[in-house]
Order: C-alpha cells, then sequence, then structure tokens
C-alpha cells in the first residue's frame, strides 16, 4: 500500500513535496505505560498544506469487534488479543500524531486499501 502511496505522491501534480517516515513522535504505550517513537508513514505538502499520513489495512483502523474471549479457541483468542492490542497502540500513536499537527497546523490522515485503489 505504500508503495502506491509514493507512486502517487510522484504522479500528482497537487503534491509539492512528500517524505517517508521522517517525523518522530513520542508517545506512551497503553500496553507499558513507557514511552515509545511513532514514524509516520508519510509527510505531504500541498498548495493547502502539510498533511500527516498513516497508511493502514482498514481492519487495522477501527476498534475490533467485542467477543466472548472465553468462547473463542486459543488461536482465535490469540489473534483477538493481538488485534486489541495493536488496535490500543495505534490508537495511541494517532492521538500523539493529531496533537502535534494541532500544534504545527498541519493536518492528519489515515489512508487504507480503499483510498489507495488505482483508478
Amino acid at each position: 500500500m505504500e508503495l502506491n502511496f509514493m507512486k502517487w505522491c510522484d504522479k500528482s501534480e497537487k503534491v509539492l513535496k512528500w517524505n517517508s517516515e521522517e517525523v518522530v513522535i513520542p508517545y506512551i504505550s497503553p500496553m507499558d505505560k513507557k514511552r515509545h517513537r511513532y514514524f509516520p508513514d508519510f509527510l505531504i505538502q500541498t498548495n493547502k498544506g502539510w498533511t500527516l499520513i498513516e497508511v493502514k489495512p482498514l481492519v487495522q483502523t477501527k476498534p475490533p469487534k467485542k467477543l466472548l474471549v472465553e468462547k473463542l479457541t486459543l488461536k482465535k483468542k490469540r489473534r483477538y488479543t493481538y488485534a486489541v492490542k495493536t488496535w490500543l497502540v495505534n490508537e495511541a500513536k494517532w492521538e500523539a500524531a493529531k496533537k502535534v499537527c494541532e500544534v504545527k497546523g498541519w493536518r492528519f490522515q489515515i489512508m487504507t486499501e480503499k483510498q489507495l485503489q488505482p483508478s
């Protein structure tokens, strides 16, 4: 997905500048309560300003559906636990990114395969 976005940036007349994973944003992980570093996928400049962009599969942009863990097989329980942890960490990263963008006057956008499909 990131490669498709890079190709779009290179071809788009709207994109004046872009870079990949050059912005570093500190955040506190809800998993271990420690400070970590988040490297958003892209920073692009258009005539409307700067936008920080994270490219993620659609399934990772929403909280997982709540399940009764007791009724799951071990494999499904592990998969569900991983999805919940991924969501919580992503949410913490994105909240930190939104705060940085607010201070800098940038926008923050999460893009999925739906936005990145070739037209």
